[in-house]
C-alpha cells in the first residue's frame, strides 16, 4: 500500500473551484516535486493533507505505519535555545536517556539489582537502534548545513527573527524521522550555500516526501517525479522539472496535432453529410444519417487541447548612451559601528554586461546594492556610476511602494506626463492586472503581485543599468521564465544579486562571489562557477611553480565571451537602424501616394530624393547587417553554440 494515497480531491472557496478529481499516490522513494503558479491550490492541498483545511470531496488516505513530518504555520517562540528547540524532536530518545542516567546513578550507588541491570541493558539497546548515538550531532549538523552559527545555536528561538525561525522548523522535519515529508517552499530565505547542503540531504533521504518549489535548479536535484497543478487538474510524470516540462511539451504538441486531425475529420465528414442530403435520393438520405452518427462520435472523443495559463510578457528597453565603465567601485568599506559588513571592495562593471553577485547571507551583497544606488553611504572608499549611466533599483524588500496606493497610481504616479492612462492600463495587463485588480490597494497584494507592479515600473524607468535584488523571489515558475526572457534581451547593464542558479546559469557572464574581504570573479554561469571551484582545489594541490591551465582558460573564456556580446550588441543595433529606416520610407512612399502630394511637384521631388537617401541608407545597413550576423554566427560555431 502507498504512503499517500489522494482520490477524487475536489475543493471549493464560495463559488471558485480550485481544483476537482485530483487522484496521485506517493509511495516509498517517491521524491516528488509539486509545481504549479501562485494561486493555484499547492498549499491548500498540503493543508488538506496535514488535516489542517477541510475538502469538498473525494478522500485522503495514509498508509498503514505512514509517518507524517510537515512544518506548521507558526512557530513556537519559548525561551528554549535554538538547539533545545530542534533536539526537542527527539523527545523519545531524550527521555531514554534521562532513564539510563538514574540506572547508572543507581548502579554506581552500589544497588546491585538484577532488574535494574535487565532495565539498563533494555535502554541502552533501544537508545543505540534509534539512533540515540549520533542524534545531538546530526542536530548540530543540520542547523550548521542551514546557515546558522555556533554562537547562535545557544541564542533563545524567540529571539530570531521570522526566516530564520522558519529554518529551524524545517531542520525540525528533516529530522522527525518521518518517512513522508511535505515540504512547502523550504528554500526560501536560504543562502545557496544551505540550499546545496539541503540538496544533498534530500537526495540522500531514503524516505518519500512533496516538496512545493518554484526554484528549477533545486528541483532538477532532488525530485524524481513530478505533478504540476494547472488548471484545477494535475498533469504527473516520472522524472525531475525539466524533464517533465519536456513531456509536457509533447504531449501539448501531439494533443493538439490529434485536435486538429479530428476537426479536419469531422468537417470532410459534415461536407459530405451536406452532399448526401443536396442529391436527395432515399439511399443518399441513409448514408448521410450514418454519416453524421459517425461526425457526432469524433465530436463526442473531441478533447480541447490544454490552454496556456496566463503569465506576464514584458520587455525592458535601455535609454540610448552611457559610459564604457558603467559601475566602479574601489576600497570599499561598510560598517556598523564596530561590526564590519565588508572591506576593500573592488569592482568593475563593463556596459552591456550581465554580472551576479553570489554569497551568504549577511556578507553584505544588499548593502553593496544600496550603496550602489544612492540610497546609504559607505564607510570608506568611492563608487561611481559611468556617464550617463541612469540606475533602477528593484528592491528585495519593497519598501519603495506605498502601501497606501492602488496598483494604478503606484504604476501611474511617476509616468502620467509620458505615458497614457491607456497604455498603462495595457502594462498592467501585461502584468496580470485586469479590470479591478488595477484600483487593489498594495498593502493587500501577495508576495507575488508586489514583485509584479514593482517589475513595471522598473521596465517603465528605460534605465540603461539595473541592480536587482532577489528579483526572482516570490514570482512562479512561468513569471521567472518571462523575467528571464526579458532580461536576456535587454540591452543593457544588469548587476544581480540572486539565489536562484538557474536565472544565474541562464543569463550571467561574470560572476562575483562576495565575502567580507571582497569579490572573487568567476567567468561564465553557476555550472562554470562550480567548475572553477572543483578545478581550484586541484590547483591547491600542486606546487607554486606549475601555472594554472585553469586560470588561461578563464582568460581566454572571458576574452570570448566579451567578443560575442560585442557582436550580438552589433546585430541588435543593425537590426534597430533597418527597421527605423524601414519604417521611415514606409511613411515617404505613403505620403508621396496621396493625391495631394502627387500634384504638388515640388513637395512631391522633396519627398522622392528624401525616399532615395533612405533607400540608400538601408543599403549600407543591410550591408553592416549582414557583417555582424556573420560575425555573431561565426563567434558562435565558436563556442558551439
Amino acid at each position: 500500500m502507498p504512503l499517500l494515497a489522494v482520490n477524487n480531491l475536489k475543493k471549493s472557496f464560495v463559488t471558485r473551484v480550485l481544483f476537482e478529481g485530483v487522484s496521485f499516490e506517493v509511495s516509498e522513494g517517491d521524491h516528488v516535486g509539486f509545481i504549479g503558479v501562485n494561486g493555484c491550490g499547492k498549499s491548500t492541498l498540503f493543508s488538506i493533507i496535514t488535516g489542517r483545511e477541510s475538502y469538498d470531496e473525494g478522500s485522503v488516505v495514509f498508509g498503514h505505519g505512514t509517518v507524517l513530518g510537515t512544518t506548521e504555520q507558526t512557530v513556537a517562540e519559548g525561551e528554549a535555545s535554538l538547539y533545545d528547540y530542534v533536539l526537542s524532536v527527539f523527545e523519545p530518545l531524550l527521555r531514554i536517556e534521562s532513564e539510563l542516567e538514574e540506572v547508572n546513578a543507581a548502579l554506581l550507588n552500589g544497588i546491585a539489582d538484577d532488574k535494574l541491570i535487565e532495565r539498563q541493558h533494555t535502554l541502552r539497546e533501544r537508545y543505540e537502534d534509534n539512533g540515540g548515538l549520533t542524534f545531538k550531532a546530526r542536530t548540530r549538523s543540520a542547523l550548521l548545513g542551514l546557515g546558522f552559527t555556533e554562537t547562535e545555536l545557544s541564542k533563545s528561538v524567540g529571539l530570531f527573527s521570522g526566516g530564520q525561525r522558519n529554518k529551524a522548523q524545517l531542520a525540525r522535519v528533516l529530522l522527525s524521522g518521518a518517512n513522508l515529508l511535505l515540504l512547502d517552499e523550504p528554500t526560501n530565505h536560504l543562502d545557496i550555500k544551505s540550499i546545496e547542503w539541503l540538496e544533498d540531504f534530500l537526495s540522500a533521504y531514503r524516505g518519500a516526501f512533496m516538496v512545493i518549489s518554484h526554484d528549477r535548479y533545486f528541483l532538477d536535484r532532488v525530485t524524481n517525479r513530478t505533478i504540476e497543478l494547472k488548471d484545477r487538474r494535475i498533469y504527473q510524470s516520472k522524472g525531475n522539472y525539466s524533464r517533465h516540462m519536456e513531456l509536457r511539451s509533447t504531449a501539448r504538441e501531439l494533443q493538439l496535432r490529434q485536435y486538429l486531425r479530428t476537426k479536419k475529420e469531422i468537417k470532410r465528414i459534415e461536407g459530405m453529410v451536406e452532399q448526401q442530403r443536396r442529391w436527395g435520393q432515399e439511399h443518399n438520405f441513409v448514408t448521410a444519417a450514418h454519416k453524421q452518427k459517425a461526425a457526432e462520435r469524433l465530436k463526442a472523443q473531441l478533447v480541447e487541447p490544454e490552454k496556456e495559463s496566463a503569465s506576464i510578457h514584458f520587455t525592458f528597453t535601455a535609454k540610448e548612451g552611457g559610459g564604457n565603465d558603467a559601475v566602479v567601485a574601489r576600497g570599499l568599506s561598510k560598517s556598523y559601528g564596530q561590526h564590519e559588513v565588508f572591506s576593500g571592495l573592488d569592482m568593475l562593471v563593463k556596459k552591456g554586461e550581465k554580472v551576479f553577485i553570489l554569497g551568504d547571507n549577511g556578507c553584505g551583497k544588499t548593502t553593496l546594492l544600496n550603496i550602489l544606488a544612492g540610497k546609504m553611504r559607505p564607510t570608506s572608499g568611492m563608487c561611481y556610476l559611468g556617464a550617463h549611466t541612469e540606475a533602477a533599483y528593484y528592491e528585495q524588500t519593497m519598501t519603495g511602494l506605498d502601501p497606501n496606493n492602488t496598483v494604478l497610481n503606484e504604476a501611474w504616479d511617476k509616468y502620467f506626463n509620458v505615458i497614457s492612462h491607456q497604455d498603462i492600463r495595457n502594462a498592467l495587463g501585461a502584468f496580470l492586472f485586469r479590470g479591478d485588480e488595477v484600483e487593489k490597494q498594495i498593502g493587500m497584494l501577495s508576495g507575488g503581485e508586489l514583485a509584479r507592479v514593482q517589475l513595471l515600473k522598473l521596465m517603465l524607468t528605460r534605465a540603461n543599468l539595473l541592480l536587482l535584488d532577489e528579483p526572482t523571489n516570490h514570482l512562479d515558475i512561468p513569471s521567472r521564465e518571462a523575467l528571464e526572457q526579458a532580461l536576456d534581451e535587454y540591452n543593457g547593464t544588469m548587476l544581480i544579486v540572486t539565489h536562484d542558479r538557474y536565472l544565474v546559469n541562464r543569463l550571467a557572464d561574470r560572476i562575483l562571489h562576495m565575502t567580507a574581504h571582497g569579490l572573487t570573479e568567476y567567468i561564465g554561469g553557476y555550472d562554470d562557477y562550480l567548475a572553477a571551484l572543483r578545478e581550484a582545489e586541484g590547483d591547491s594541490q600542486r606546487t607554486a611553480a606549475q601555472p594554472s591551465e585553469a586560470a588561461k582558460q578563464y582568460k581566454d573564456k572571458k576574452a570570448a565571451k566579451s567578443e560575442l556580446n560585442k557582436a550580438r550588441t552589433a546585430v541588435a543595433r543593425a537590426e534597430k537602424g533597418v527597421a527605423d529606416a524601414e519604417t521611415e520610407l514606409e511613411e515617404v512612399n505613403n505620403l508621396l501616394a496621396r493625391p495631394d502630394i502627387a500634384t504638388n511637384y515640388v513637395k512631391a521631388g522633396e519627398l522622392s530624393k528624401r525616399a532615395d537617401e533612405i533607400r540608400q541608407r538601408l543599403e549600407a545597413l543591410y550591408s553592416s547587417w549582414e557583417e555582424a550576423e556573420q560575425r555573431l554566427a561565426s563567434l558562435e560555431e565558436g563556442e558551439g553554440l
